[in-house]
């Protein structure tokens, strides 16, 4: 045998980079709303402004690790990278890199405009360019099936939203309202298509059952994307906000089903749409001066703080184990 073979284990093993998807940057969307909904916590609840500085600054700090991490990828594995954008599941987490930049942007805004406004002149057009590779990629296809689709097909569209909630009072407003027509318009569209491959098709694998958990991030992102557009809370903040928590109550009663789903990279899809409805409810109880949404925002404050943690655990329990980044 020739000595300079390597074992299938020592192979596999250094070729844990090539396997790292690009849906890691989840975790920075996490992260980074967890920041945010402490920060917007310090204005309604009087919570310490530290927790949600110390949350940015590690936020920013995963964010940066994990790039210089795929863009080693890209460097040592091209035909790996560059595999994930013809992938029918995993071309939908690209713009998880914008909407990673897009939120660091929100976070920054109240400390530094101008960092916010640079990170926000980064995620944006990225954000609109990823966009529009996704919903090329699912017009002129050879190889989607129903059974592809699941709610990550909302982060590109719906990631549109975002962008006017960290550029408001930094840029023009029609640009503005130019991502938030592409997102609110496109959202019930794509809700339509995914609760008809829920309800009429057999269910997703395990490993995507936390993504279920993306259908709160466009109602909670869109009731906070239109208060900051309009200026205030209305009948369709409300609306929006509603549907949201109507969503949120809907999940939890099949909580059961999302406790018994073991641990995978996935997960994180838990986090952010939680931090955004913990966001939108304290925004809510801020407007609306109400008792009932401050102690709900407490209680999911406290609820996505501990899940992110718990995430952060798993993540690195796992990636200690080797079975973080593995092939599909």
């Amino acid at each position: 045998m020739d000595n300079s073979t390597p074992h299938p284990a020592v192979a596999h093993q250094g070729n844990k980079l090539e396997d790292c998807p690009v849906s890691v940057f989840s975790m920075v969307m996490g992260t980074a709303g967890v920041a945010i909904a402490w920060q917007k916590a310090h204005k309604v609840l009087g919570a310490p402004i530290e927790i949600g500085t110390s949350v940015l600054s590690l936020a920013t700090l995963l964010f940066a690790f994990l790039t210089v991490l795929y863009l080693l990828k890209w460097m040592r594995y091209p035909k790996a990278a560059a595999a994930e954008r013809h992938h029918p599941i995993r071309i939908n987490f690209l713009p998880t890199t914008s909407i990673g930049v897009l939120l660091l942007a929100v976070g920054w805004k109240p400390i530094s405009p101008d960092v916010a406004q640079v990170l926000w002149m980064i995620g944006a057009p990225l954000h609109l360019l990823l966009t529009l590779l996704a919903m090329s990629s699912w017009i002129w296809h050879s190889h989607y099936d129903i059974k592809h689709a699941n709610p990550a097909w909302f982060i590109p569209v719906v990631g549109n939203v975002i962008v006017p909630i960290a550029g408001a009072e930094l840029v023009p407003a029609e640009i503005l309202w130019f991502f938030f027509s592409v997102g609110i318009v496109f959202w019930p569209v794509l809700l339509a298509t995914i609760l008809y491959r829920l309800i009429f098709h057999p269910a997703m694998p395990d490993r995507l059952t936390p993504t279920l958990f993306i259908l709160l991030a466009p109602p909670a992102v869109g009731c906070l994307a239109w208060s900051s557009l309009t200026g205030g809370v209305d009948a369709f903040s409300r609306i929006l906000y509603y549907c949201a928590l109507f969503l949120l109550l809907l999940l939890m009663v099949n909580l059961g089903r999302f406790l018994r789903t073991p641990f995978h990279l996935p997960a994180w899809a838990y986090s952010f749409p939680l931090a955004a409805v913990t966001i939108a409810t304290l925004k809510m109880a801020e407007a609306l001066d109400l008792a009932a949404l401050r102690l709900l925002g407490t209680v999911l404050l406290a609820t996505v703080s501990l899940v992110v943690a718990l995430l952060a655990v798993l993540t690195l329990n796992a990636a200690a184990r080797g079975k973080l980044c593995v092939p599909e």
